[in-house]
């Protein structure tokens, strides 16, 4: 006998006497002409004709070390392979997570909130010409009030629109430039 026996050469090679059998069968296997296997070429037979994640799981080992000799060694194929449907799934995740909404688009979400800050800006420049009439004739009415005596009445008192408008402005604009150091971060 030159070579192993289909015994010998599933403890060698880590398989099943049933799948040695097919292998023979599927011409996978190196043959001597009295019958017996030829280990050393079988394997690189087996190792062109077999997918290294088929040979894993026929073996039934898990990891990179799964006794392989030579061309078979699939460490790097089930890394990749691993790694693959790693980012399929979160491909996938991310699809589900737009779909419901619960994730934006970044781009879409600062141009948002910019939009936002800025109308919010707007409204508070203008606001000071919109309420100075008003606030320099409560003033002015209050100020009355609080000067006035029961027995000779109130001196009329004036207060200038404009210049409460200015004194409001400036102001105003005070806090937005405090406000405009903040910044927002998405990420």
């Amino acid at each position: 006998m030159e070579g192993m026996s289909e015994r010998e050469y599933s403890a060698h090679s880590g398989l099943s006497r049933g799948a040695i059998q097919k292998a023979r069968k599927a011409s996978r296997l190196v043959v001597y002409s009295d019958g017996s296997i030829n280990a050393a070429a079988s394997d690189v037979r087996r190792a062109e004709m077999t997918d290294p994640d088929q040979q894993r799981r026929s073996t039934g080992r898990t990891g990179g070390d799964a006794g392989f000799s030579g061309p078979a060694d699939s460490s790097s194929y089930l890394k990749a392979r691993t790694a693959l449907t790693v980012y399929q799934a979160q491909e996938k995740q991310l699809a589900i997570q737009k779909r419901k909404g619960t994730l934006v688009d970044r781009a879409r979400a600062e141009a948002l909130v910019f939009r936002l800050a800025r109308q919010e800006r707007d409204t508070w420049v203008t606001w000071p010409a919109r309420v100075a009439a008003l606030m320099a004739a409560e003033v002015a009415a209050e100020v009355e009030k609080q000067s006035g005596n029961p027995v000779r009445p109130a001196r009329p008192v004036t207060i200038e629109a404009a210049i409460l408008q200015r004194v409001l402005e400036t102001h105003v604009r005070q806090h937005l430039d405090a406000l405009a150091d903040l910044r927002v971060s998405l990420g």
